[in-house]
């Protein structure tokens, strides 16, 4: 769910204001009085205030000129520059600008940026040394410079001009023939209309098939026909004579129905041509090579690796493969969680590679390229792996699951874990990882609204790959269409291994299971009947039984299925709003007659099998029923705002604090759950205040969130040395984000 900023401005314009007023008071105070040092931090804290609470806006411009005045008013403070009258000047128009984006926000305009002169002028400010008093004026610069250059320029002509130059014949230049060269014309059109052109295209495609299969029944229909009328003419002739005529008309019948229905088929089967050409027309105008997801991740890894001290290279190969537009513009998040994780978790620093004997500088490798039908991605590195044992561990510490559960639990289920809700191996969360909510982000996109898969191997030790497959467009899936208990479903074909038929007694019982050995796996086997609750025959006589294998990461499931219908490329469509809790269908789609063909949620299949595998052994993790009560500190009654509106929203009881001093007295009162604090406050700040909290004895375990918008790595670590259980910067704030975080430390 999207946070919506809009919510917030009226409240953030007002408080924004009142900051301005504040700093134009201020400013007017200090130049009768100089030296107050309170009033020089209450300004700072005012501008620092505008700019993290715009920043959670995400207002750009505001932020950066927020930013410059604050770095000035920090030079004041740390002593580096003095607060002259051309300083204070530069500040009162920072001011002035500051309240005229204020009036364009209240005027509905957010697309402004800082001013770029104002904005260099408070640099300059900020590195002036002590005891200047004047700045440079680009004005004065630019005018002598201009002035100089006339000067010079007039002066060189007058000196060619008493040069007396040789006149020179030019010669004549041959005639070049007008020749227009190959051009390719382009048409830019609204992307929009591209999209509503590629979906009428997937609904002609889907409703074609429909028309083939209304053809198919139609011969049936005739091929019945034909036996029937060839039955009663040998009853005709059988009789006495004057029965020709009708035998006749009966022939002329039948051939009418058979030239008809073949002429029908003959054109089904020109269509199939066409249709294939307009949507492989339609969809390559959409379509875009990986390239434009992949390059812009390299300046994003190099920043990324050189903030953590780790010497990376990042490798990419088969960025011309193209993809549907559509899923490059959803794939970007996913791809940079698993990026993210992979330079966190994953890869170490060149020591400790070197006393793993390891080259000193690591490899992460991203890939893409065709398979079966679908685009493949794969995203591996050559770090630490996944430990087993640390998976299990975690999740029996988070109460997930009990012991005996985890011990009964495969490799690959162990491993599925990490894709589970608030689920993170990091003794730490800061704003690059650690929330668990990364994995959790990439499957919702990945599997379930892409309808692709994701598979990972690792090894310990050795580095871990994740493979991605996703449909090659979003206009139609390929669908599989089965039948169980006398209904027709549908399921992603980039989820279907293969289809087999065996015998009765190749299903095997294993402890409370069934499965069957295939290629030396053991696969585990359900009825679909059983999973999807739908009545099961129990008469059934064949020795052969039809088994739809599927698969979710690195774990299968067959699934036992009266009929396989066919393969289609359909349109799926969403569910309803009233419907959207439906566990196991993700999507419908339109069947024969207009029936109503419901898309199976492949992940949700594998969670309800575990839940019948292990019915009455399942441990539900313990929680307590009490309404758990949060703190929120920030001098920022805009920033205390959101986050109380956001976390009130999912649940929470919510407590506020303008300071750390006021905290304080809070947390003797109460024995809070979770404390989310900002740094930069007066009386008390962030780090002093989880410093405080730390001392004593009731909060020593009760997890704090930093909530800042100081971004500086050494900042990251001060938070962490203090206490802090989680560090968000205010710039990536977004209400996911925060939830994520408090669930992974509170449930």
């Amino acid at each position: 769910m999207a946070f919506d900023h809009s919510k917030f401005l009226a409240r953030f314009v007002e408080e924004a204001r009142e900051h301005c007023s504040r700093i134009s008071e201020g400013l007017l105070n200090l130049e009768k009085t100089p030296g107050d040092v309170d009033m020089i931090n209450g300004l700072f804290r005012s501008a620092h205030t505008i700019k993290g609470s715009s920043r959670m806006m995400k207002l750009s411009g505001v932020t950066e000129l927020a930013h410059k005045m604050e770095d000035v008013l920090d030079a004041v403070r740390g002593g580096k520059i003095t607060l002259t009258s051309s300083v204070s000047d530069a500040l009162f128009r920072g001011v002035d600008a500051l309240t005229a984006m204020l009036a364009s926000i209240s005027a509905g305009d957010t697309t402004f940026g800082a001013p770029e002169a104002l904005c260099e002028e408070l640099a300059q400010a900020s590195a002036m040394p002590v005891g200047g008093d004047t700045m440079p004026d680009s004005s004065d610069k630019s005018d002598k410079s201009d002035k100089s250059n006339k000067s010079d320029k007039e002066d060189k002509e007058v000196k060619e001009d008493k040069v007396v130059k040789p006149v020179v014949q030019a010669e004549p230049q041959p005639v070049i023939p007008d020749v227009k060269p190959n051009q390719v014309d382009y048409l830019r059109i609204n992307a929009t209309k591209l999209d509503d052109l590629i979906r009428l295209m997937g609904e002609i495609v889907s409703e074609h098939g429909r028309y083939r299969r209304h053809i198919a029944r139609l011969r049936e229909t005739e091929r019945t026909s034909a036996k029937h009328f060839k039955a009663v003419e040998e009853h005709l002739n059988s009789l006495e004579s004057g029965n020709a005529q009708l035998i006749e008309a009966g022939d002329a019948l039948q051939l009418s129905l058979r030239q008809s229905v073949r002429a029908m088929y003959d054109d089904s089967l020109l269509q199939d041509h066409l249709l294939a050409d307009l949507q492989e027309s339609s969809l390559k105008m959409r379509m875009q090579p990986l390239s434009t997801v992949f390059d812009p991740l390299r300046r994003t890894v190099r920043d990324l690796a050189h903030e953590h001290g780790k010497d990376v290279d990042f490798v990419i190969e088969g960025g011309d493969t193209e993809l549907d537009r559509k899923i490059i513009d959803r794939i970007g998040d996913s791809l940079m969680h698993m990026i993210r994780n992979s330079l966190d978790h994953g890869l170490e620093n060149s020591a400790e590679r070197i006393a793993a004997g390891k080259p000193p500088r690591a490899t992460l490798n991203i890939s893409a390229f065709y398979d079966s039908g679908c685009v493949a991605i794969s995203l591996s590195d050559d770090g630490r792996g996944m430990s087993i044992d640390r998976i299990r561990e975690k999740a029996y510490a988070k109460k997930l699951f009990d012991a005996d559960r985890l011990a009964a639990m495969t490799r690959a289920e162990i491993i599925d874990l990490i894709f589970m809700p608030g689920f993170s191996t990091s003794p730490i969360i800061t704003d690059l990882s650690g929330r668990g909510v990364g994995m959790d982000v990439v499957r919702k996109s990945i599997v379930d609204e892409l309808k692709g898969t994701i598979a990972i191997e690792t090894m310990e030790g050795a580095g871990t790959t994740f493979l991605l497959r996703l449909p090659l467009n979003l206009a139609v899936f390929p669908l599989f269409l089965v039948s169980a208990g006398g209904k027709n479903c549908a399921m992603p074909a980039t989820s279907i291994v293969e289809m087999l038929s065996v015998q009765k007694d190749e299903i095997i019982e294993i402890v409370n299971k069934r499965a069957i050995r295939l290629r030396e796996q053991i696969i585990p086997v359900e009825s679909l009947c059983a999973l999807l609750k739908l009545p099961q025959e129990s008469n059934s006589v064949t020795e052969n039984i039809l088994i739809v294998i599927i698969r979710d990461g690195e774990e299968k499931l067959g699934l036992l299925v009266d009929a396989i219908i066919g393969r289609e490329e359909m349109v799926v469509k969403p569910l309803p709003l009233h419907l959207k809790n439906l566990r196991l269908v993700s999507g419908v789609t339109i069947g024969e007659r207009d029936s109503i063909i419901n898309v199976l949620h492949i992940s949700e299949l594998f969670k309800q099998s575990h839940e019948i595998a292990d019915s009455g052994r399942r441990v539900a993790a313990v929680r307590d029923d009490r309404i758990q009560t949060v703190l929120v500190v920030d001098d920022s009654i805009n920033t205390r705002e959101i986050e109380k509106s956001i976390l009130e929203a999912y649940g929470y009881a919510v407590v506020t604090a303008e300071d750390g001093e006021e905290a304080l007295e809070r947390t003797r009162e109460v024995l809070f759950d979770l404390v989310i604090t900002d740094v930069e406050m007066p009386r008390l700040d962030g780090f002093s205040l989880t410093k405080r909290l730390r001392g004593d004895e009731r909060y020593r375990n009760v997890p704090i969130i930093i909530v800042t918008s100081l971004e500086k790595d050494e900042d990251k670590k001060r938070g962490i040395t203090v206490g802090a259980n989680a560090y968000i910067v205010k710039g990536a704030f977004d209400q996911s984000n925060l939830i994520e975080t408090v669930r992974s430390l509170i449930g």
